[in-house]
């Protein structure tokens, strides 16, 4: 080695020591940015949902300034920060000149430095990584379980009894809420009135979310296809949602393909943007026709005063929307013969909630009172369908989305964060069948997919579809996933089955 090149090695070398001790102090500070973000708007997650969700999230009717918070903390601060530091470093650098400190004064800047970014670094991986649940990811990685061994393809047994199908998604409908023991009232008690027991409604007591759900798209999946939400594996398909994705699961079969094959119509409404987090590709990829949402309504004249700013439409003409969809899908249907499906999310109990003019507060928390003014309107629509006559020939189920979100800026800690009986709101309307048709207690999101095509009068295979068997079926067959003990049923949710999940989006299948 020439002299020369020693001499320019010696030199580039602190430039390099500082230039990777910052890359590195900017790399702690964004993970500990997206974590601090993350626990606040969303709580606890899971790599699965920050992949298929939270990357999704939108300026216009798909979480609004929770993206500009996310970009000033994430994107902006970390600079800033880093700038700012590596700034006072030189001028301290240029005022105090090496030869001016000792051997030892120097070797001790350098390790505190040193140890001050090994702390950020560190501190920002291990909280980020417990916000997303990165510890469960490897577990899940690692396990052999495999959904596919337990899928079951949904076999229609008899489609002579078909009948028009209306399915509302409930944000956040936990139906701990109806307890006027812990809140303030009772949430539910417009949707209760309409929807008894004593009429032919019907709920699965103990209703759960699926383990690993909690997010809308997850719910939606679940409860129509009969899977748990995920992607293709660490770096396969599924995780480009949103970024102009062909397909949505296009390798398995949920329940707007069966309907389709059976000639319904199906039809989705909600408020907030339909691109986020890739609905509308799952909807027109599993036999949806028509999917209107945020810029549907825009475009209908809704003025602005109907949308709050960082999701969509309010609840109160979602639903007249709903009223006027139904009425047109029923006469249609009485023209043509051909049954149709319609399926509804709500918005307003999406936290932080927005209060509208015409919703009441007569709580301390506001939420508790959103709530219930959301569940009002949604019990319109449900007794105009009975005033108009359609539940003779139309089944109905109301269920919640998810459980609440426990995110730090949510409200209910008190109420919900140690509350052992968290389960999820759900009604379930039949026609011709009665009060003491019983349900099996207990279910879960994924068991909700062959209900929904019963209620249908599409009835699969021995009540299974997915993972999923019918709450209607009261003994769980030997070989259905629910049959295993909880541990290994727990495993099975969790694992990564990227066999299953490869087929599912597609993709080719992992080797080895």
């Amino acid at each position: 080695m020439s002299g020369r090149t020693a001499r320019v090695i010696r030199r580039a070398a602190p430039v390099l020591a500082r230039s990777t001790g910052y890359l590195l102090l900017w790399a702690g500070l964004v993970l500990l940015a997206a974590a601090s973000v993350i626990r606040h708007y969303w709580g606890p997650i899971s790599v699965g949902q920050m992949k298929l969700n939270l990357v999704s999230v939108q300026a216009d009717g798909g979480g609004g300034s929770i993206v500009w918070v996310a970009i000033t903390a994430i994107g902006v601060l970390p600079v800033l920060i880093t700038g700012a530091l590596a700034a006072g470093l030189h001028v301290w650098r240029r005022r105090s000149p090496a030869w001016r400190l000792s051997r030892r004064s120097r070797a001790a800047a350098r390790s505190a430095s040193a140890l001050a970014v090994a702390a950020v670094v560190i501190s920002g991986s291990a909280t980020f990584a417990s916000a997303v649940g990165l510890k469960q990811y490897v577990k899940a990685a690692k396990s052999s379980s495999d959904i596919g061994d337990y899928y079951a393809d949904p076999a229609v047994t008899d489609s002579s009894g078909t009948r028009n199908l209306v399915v509302v998604y409930l944000e956040s409908g936990e139906q701990t809420l109806a307890d006027d023991q812990l809140f303030e009232k009772n949430a539910f008690a417009p949707l209760e009135d309409v929807t008894t027991q004593a009429e032919g409604w019907r709920s699965v007591p103990d209703f759960q979310q699926y383990e690993g759900g909690g997010w809308t798209m997850a719910g939606l999946v679940s409860t129509q296809c009969g899977i748990p939400l995920k992607g293709s594996g660490p770096g396969g398909g599924g995780n480009d949602i949103g970024g102009g994705m062909g397909e949505y699961l296009g390798g398995v079969t949920c329940l707007g393909d069966v309907l389709q094959r059976h000639g319904y119509t199906n039809v989705f409404l909600g408020g907030a943007n339909s691109s986020f987090a890739g609905k509308d590709v799952f909807l027109r990829t599993h036999g949806y026709t028509e999917d209107k949402g945020l810029q549907d309504w825009r475009a209908a004249g809704e003025p602005p005063e109907n949308f709050r700013g960082d999701w969509g439409l309010s609840d109160e003409r979602l639903m007249a929307h709903a009223r006027d969809e139904v009425d047109r899908l029923h006469a249609e249907s009485g023209r043509t013969g051909r049954p149709f499906n319609l399926s509804v999310l709500t918005l307003d109990t999406h936290e932080p909630v927005h209060v509208y003019d015409s919703c009441d507060v007569d709580t301390q928390n506001e939420v508790t009172s959103v709530f219930a003014c959301s569940m009002t309107q949604v019990a319109g629509f449900v007794q105009h369908m009975k005033d108009r006559g359609y539940l003779q020939d139309t089944s109905v189920v109301v269920m919640g989305d998810h459980l609440k979100h426990m995110s730090a800026g949510d409200a209910f800690h008190e109420q919900l964060d140690d509350n052992p009986d968290r389960t999820i709101f759900n009604r379930i309307w039949i026609p011709e069948e009665t009060e003491q048709t019983p349900v099996r207690p207990g279910a879960n999101q994924l068991d909700m997919y062959p209900t929904l095509l019963e209620a249908a009068g599409l009835p699969p295979r021995d009540g299974r579809a997915g993972l999923g068997v019918s709450v209607r079926s009261p003994q769980l067959p030997r070989d259905a996933a629910q049959a295993l003990d909880p541990a290994a049923y727990s495993e099975l949710l969790a694992s990564l089955s990227p066999r299953f999940y490869a087929r599912a989006w597609n993709q080719p299948e992992p080797t080895g």
